[in-house]
């Protein structure tokens, strides 16, 4: 029994002994898991629980970071942020603070504009403090509303400080300058190209709050981390130049009815730089999602509603797009310039051979039909330059040939049309183009024929552009480009463009030759871009009149692009002016060609941009005798002072009235009139104030149209062919026949010479 006992107490101290060790072994285990855990918390996942605990008690407002300006070349604002303010609410305060979200909803409603069911639909997420109900509002609207706020000690309803973007000329240049979206986040043009550089870096207010998510009361804690403002961009935009610019093109399309708009580019040929860059129809920057009355009117009788949401959505993204970089087109005769300098420059031709044209050349291998030149008559024999004055299609196929496919495809690609140009702008399209070994058959030379002179093949407006300048700046493919610096804050210039030198495509020679060609294709009597002639000015260039063989092959419908690119002045080329015209409306009545449209257009330009540039004009005696005169201001001077001026300016004077002075004077000053137009200059006397009947001068030559409006009491200025030309006569007026103008007023007309209707 007593052993039993024993045996029995040593077996309690046994299990005793084997549970303290467990519980030991137990709990040395857990402390090392609890260790191991602690030390994953504390040390290897510190930076995490610790962004989480921060998460938790903290809240974090963004302050937006002031977008970089956008300025042109001379220092003028294209773009620019100004400080508003977005009103947000937060539901979670509501609560916490027991407001009333109805009445704050009506008033809100009734300040901004805004919903009431959308703001009180936002009011029910209770676990957020940050829902938004209007972006940026300014001056006194935000005055009104933080009035409302103050006098209701609302704790629920917020206003915290933004930017919002202006664009001081609203359309100007908006294909280059481009938009940004309600979150500054540039969407299109330049302002999403740098957008990176424009942002800058937002800044951040950090303050603790409660497990509501509400700010704490008479905390201490808040943080600010200033915002890094965004960069300054200059363009090399030249706003003055880019005003011509869109202005005459906008003319053109609304003069010769252009259906599917226009574009326009200008250029320093020697440097790359872009004065200008169009793309009609324009948009207003600061009402970017508004389409234009004509194209809202049309989509507007859509009746299915997803339908017309996608018309609208369709119709947004043409208007944005930049036609001048993104489109691709056939550029027809204007590739001869390309074509005429690769074949002096290989030496495939001398400027002594002869190229016969009958009008119409056959034998092209892998072509059954002739291929007729413009001129059924044909042009005879002629030399280069003459080949491209008379821009014959027969000569060039001529040309073509001699230069053979392999040589033509190795200059093609040295000027830049197998690769994109690079300019700092996106969304530029590519070309298309045969591949050498369909270009290369010899079976098969339709594709060299119709090459030569510019048709079958696509390229963009922006690298003819950029090819027409190396052909006329000593040989050199320079790189496009808009950008010329960004600055910092501070004033640091962090990035810049200098003009690039991509590759030498001719020789100086040959292009010496090219700027002489080209220039007699303007001012020789019978060439065929003579309508885009500026007097005083060595103006060049070559016309186009192409065919959208595509559209045409698919539907059977016939489309013309017209277009001329013109140099200036060709002596010591200071710009290249591309231009084209995106299908003239043929039910207009009038011929559809790059002479009769495009260079009068760039001729408008050109006699506005080259004395901008300060380039000077030389006149020759017979110009003198009649090329448009500006009307000096005479006002205040006396009738002897006055007369003797206008001798000085070719113009003739009436005096109306028996004073001494001159009290007012028509035309006005700085107006654009004819030499030898009669000035009135009224001494005492009022000017009258009758309205005029616009007459109608359509198809007048220029000596009867300035006859007709004499006898109205109005005035003449022209554009385009010379008005001493035998076959000038007026296609398009300023005003419109039948408008009633005032007394006095000045007529514009645009002179075409007959005998370039049907150039290409």
């Amino acid at each position: 029994m007593a052993r039993r006992k024993r045996d029995g107490l040593k077996t309690n101290r046994t299990i005793r002994s084997r549970t303290l060790i467990l519980m030991g072994v137990c709990g040395i285990l857990a402390f090392v898991v609890l260790a191991g855990r602690l030390f994953m918390v504390q040390i290897l996942a510190h930076d995490k629980y610790e962004e989480m605990a921060v998460e938790q008690q903290t809240k974090e407002t963004n302050v937006s970071a002031p977008r970089g300006t956008i300025y042109d070349r001379n220092g003028k604002v294209l773009a620019m942020s100004a400080d508003v303010e977005t009103v947000y609410i937060s539901p979670a305060e509501l609560v916490e603070y027991k407001e009333d979200a109805n009445a704050i909803a009506d008033n809100l409603s009734r300040i901004l504009g805004v919903d009431k069911v959308s703001i009180l639909e936002k009011f029910q997420d209770t676990d957020s403090w940050y829902k938004t109900i209007r972006r940026k509002i300014e001056g006194d609207l935000a005055d009104e509303l933080r009035q409302y706020i103050s006098d209701n000690s609302l704790k629920s309803v917020h206003l915290e400080a933004d930017t919002k973007r202006y664009y001081p000329y609203g359309s100007l240049a908006c294909h280059v300058i481009g938009f940004v979206g309600d979150d500054n986040y540039g969407l299109e043009g330049l302002e999403a190209e740098y957008n990176s550089d424009l942002a800058g870096v937002s800044g951040r207010v950090v303050r603790l709050k409660s497990q509501n998510g509400v700010d704490m009361l008479f905390n201490d804690f808040e943080d600010y981390y200033d915002a890094q403002d965004g960069g300054d961009v200059t363009l090399t935009i030249d706003v003055t130049m880019q005003h011509y610019v869109e202005k005459y093109l906008q003319q053109a399309i609304e003069d010769y009815d252009v259906l599917n708009g226009g574009a326009c580019i200008l250029m320093n040929p020697k440097t790359g730089e872009i004065y200008a860059m169009a793309s009609m129809g324009n948009f207003d920057l600061n009402d970017y999602l508004t389409l234009s009355p004509k194209v809202q009117e049309k989509i507007n009788k859509i009746e299915d509603p997803a339908e017309k949401e996608q018309a609208e959505s369709d119709a947004l993204f043409r208007q944005w797009r930049n036609k001048a970089i993104a489109d691709t087109y056939e550029p027809g005769s204007v590739f001869k310039i390309i074509t005429m300098s690769m074949a002096l420059d290989s030496g495939s031709i001398s400027e002594e051979d002869s190229f016969d044209c009958q009008g119409a050349i056959t034998g092209i291998i892998g072509r059954d039909d002739p291929l007729h030149c413009w001129n059924p008559a044909g042009h005879g024999p002629q030399n280069p330059r003459e080949c491209l004055i008379n821009s014959c299609n027969v000569a060039f196929v001529q040309i073509a040939m001699r230069i053979g496919a392999p040589t033509f495809y190795q200059y093609v690609d040295a000027f830049g049309f197998f690769d994109k140009t690079g300019i700092d702008l996106g969304g530029e399209g590519e070309s298309l183009w045969w591949s050498e070994d369909v270009f290369f058959d010899e079976d098969n030379q339709s594709q060299l024929a119709a090459a030569s002179f510019g048709q079958t093949f696509n390229i963009t407006p922006i690298q003819l552009a950029t090819a027409v300048s190396s052909v006329v700046n000593g040989g050199y493919l320079m790189k496009p480009y808009v950008v010329e610096k960004i600055m910092d804050s501070n004033g640091k210039i962090v990035k810049a463009n200098e003009p690039t030198q991509v590759r030498q495509v001719i020789s100086k020679e040959t292009s010496a030759i090219m700027c002489d060609y080209l220039e007699s294709v303007v001012s020789d009597t019978a060439g065929t871009s003579k309508t885009a002639y500026v007097a005083g000015y060595r103006v060049g260039g070559k016309t186009g009149t192409s065919e959208k063989v595509t559209l045409l092959a698919e539907s059977g419908h016939v489309e013309n692009i017209a277009s001329f690119c013109g140099v200036a002045p060709c002596d010591d080329p200071q710009v290249v002016c591309l231009l084209l015209l995106d299908t003239p409306n043929p039910a207009k009545g009038l011929y559809i060609s790059g002479s009769s449209m495009a260079a009068p257009t760039v001729g408008q330009i050109l006699a506005e941009v080259l004395p901008y540039l300060e380039v000077e004009p030389v006149y020759t005696e017979e110009e003198k005798e009649y090329v448009d005169v500006s009307v000096p201001n005479l006002k205040r001077m006396t009738i002897e002072e006055a007369e003797k001026v206008l001798e000085d300016q070719r113009l003739s004077v009436r005096v109306v009235g028996d004073g001494n002075t001159v009290s007012d004077q028509l035309p006005s000053a700085g107006q654009k009139v004819a030499a030898g137009s009669q000035v009135v200059l009224y001494a005492g006397e009022k000017i009258p104030t009758e309205m005029v009947t616009v007459p109608d001068l359509h198809g007048e030559s220029y000596y009867w149209a300035r006859i007709i409006l004499d006898n109205y009491g109005l005035y003449i200025y022209s554009t385009g062919a010379p008005s001493i030309s035998d076959d000038a006569f007026v296609q398009i007026q300023t005003i419109e026949p039948g408008k009633q103008v005032k007394y006095g007023s000045v007529i514009g007309v645009t002179l075409v010479d007959s005998s370039t209707l049907g150039n290409f």
